[in-house]
């Protein structure tokens, strides 16, 4: 994710396809929600379409970080490979990010590397730290959902008390963040649900600014209610 980075001819394909895919709708939509600097405006679904005809490349992963476009800097996150990424390379990336779109991008491909949980413990350190405390908080979330790799049920208890102290002080979409790993740490078992419900209520509203968009920071209690009904139904059926 370096800037120095000289483009391949893959690269500058890519990249093309890019532009041929970008809608002037979402290029209206995308600054909406934070995405800053040169864009093309592809949804989703077309990058993800893409990145299986071209995964895994590090190479191309850091040649489309380095080009400072929007879309292809998601598109890197989608095809580098998690097995052989640094943490060097992953913070070099951190600084760059500037929106959460981006943040949420990066957070999902080091969710999926060795890195994870040392990244989680260094990135949630300073909740005024906006785009670091986003993507770190993302990761806590990623832990608490993997029901293979994960600390212990202690772990959880200490970072629901993190951000039972801290949510009030914290930036703007390290709240959010903070949020989405409550729920998530809710999720794993009836003892984590209580106790995050018990901090949720402590909490209260969490207050979020999302800017020009209709996007919602959702209530825990009521978020859990419909996970653990949804999985009592599942057991039965």
């Amino acid at each position: 994710m370096s800037t120095t980075v000289v483009s391949s001819a893959l690269c500058g394909e890519t990249l093309a396809q890019l532009e041929e895919l970008g809608t002037p709708q979402n290029r209206k939509v995308y600054p909406r929600h934070g995405v800053k600097g040169p864009l093309f405006g592809v949804s989703y679904a077309n990058l993800r379409k893409l990145a299986k005809r071209l995964a895994p490349d590090p190479r191309l992963a850091a040649e489309l970080w380095s080009s400072g476009n929007h879309d292809a800097r998601v598109l890197a996150t989608m095809v580098d490979d998690p097995s052989r990424i640094s943490a060097r390379t992953l913070r070099e990336g951190l600084a760059d990010v500037d929106n959460y779109v981006l943040a949420d991008a990066l957070a999902s491909l080091a969710g999926r590397t060795s890195l994870r949980d040392e990244l989680a413990e260094d990135w949630t350190a300073d909740p005024g730290d906006e785009w670091t405390g986003t993507v770190g908080w993302s990761l806590v979330a990623a832990q608490a959902l993997d029901g293979e790799r994960h600390p212990s049920d202690e772990h959880f208890t200490e970072r629901l008390s993190h951000i039972e102290r801290d949510i009030g002080v914290a930036a703007n979409r390290v709240r959010h963040s903070m949020n989405g790993a409550l729920i998530a740490i809710g999720c794993r078992s009836q003892e984590l649900r209580q106790t995050a419900e018990e901090a949720a209520g402590r909490i209260g509203k969490v207050e979020v600014d999302h800017g020009q968009t209709s996007c919602k920071t959702p209530d825990a209690i009521p978020y859990l209610a419909r996970v653990w009904r949804r999985k009592a139904g599942r057991r039965s059926s």
